[in-house]
């Protein structure tokens, strides 16, 4: 990569980072351009040589957690001991992932209102829930699961969903652990 390459990444990264942090702290709606700017140390060319507009710098910081939540999935499913374990260790990395306040305000609350649900859906389907599929997938053809796949891949990831809205709002700091402890128990019930 030339010098050149090299500082357009770096000045796109900064734009990203300077935008996660206050989608994460204000919200999308409350964040304007010019504080990214500032925050980033950017000017108003820069930011719209690399995207076409907030929304678009939006996307890319989604795309960003959601290859951090897709590495840590991975890392914890890859080193369990068969495909039942994988499902179920990559999905308690993605709650961890996902509970965090940053993470769930702009992944999970924010992004399908801002994106809009296709553009969202396609987003998860290409990082954390393709990913679900395929450990659905293996542990069905393991013998461990019963079901069509997509199905049961559909169904496990509306509850995950779901547990980190209700667990990241939660007063209660014992959420997080019930959420998980409840997630292994279905998981239980459902195998084979």
């Amino acid at each position: 990569m030339g010098v050149k390459a090299q500082k357009a990444e770096a000045t796109r990264a900064a734009l990203i980072a300077a935008a996660r942090a206050l989608f994460a702290r204000d919200g999308y709606g409350a964040t304007g351009t010019e504080a990214i700017l500032a925050a980033a140390g950017m000017t108003r060319g820069a930011l719209y040589h690399h995207f076409a507009d907030k929304q678009a710098l939006f996307a890319a910081v989604c795309e960003t957690l959601h290859a951090e939540g897709e590495r840590a999935i991975e890392t914890h499913a890859d080193a369990a001991p068969d495909a039942f374990a994988a499902l179920i260790d990559g999905c308690l990395a993605f709650l961890d992932f996902v509970v965090r306040p940053e993470v769930r305000r702009i992944l999970i609350l924010e992004a399908p209102g801002v994106l809009g649900w296709d553009q969202w859906n396609e987003m998860d389907r290409r990082h954390g829930f393709g990913l679900l599929i395929e450990g659905v997938e293996a542990a069905v053809a393991e013998g461990s699961l019963h079901g069509d796949p997509q199905t049961l891949a559909v169904m496990i990831n509306g509850a995950l969903n779901y547990g980190v809205v209700w667990a990241g709002q939660s007063d209660d700091p014992t959420a997080l652990r019930r959420l998980k402890a409840g997630f292994v128990d279905l998981m239980e019930s459902l195998r084979r």
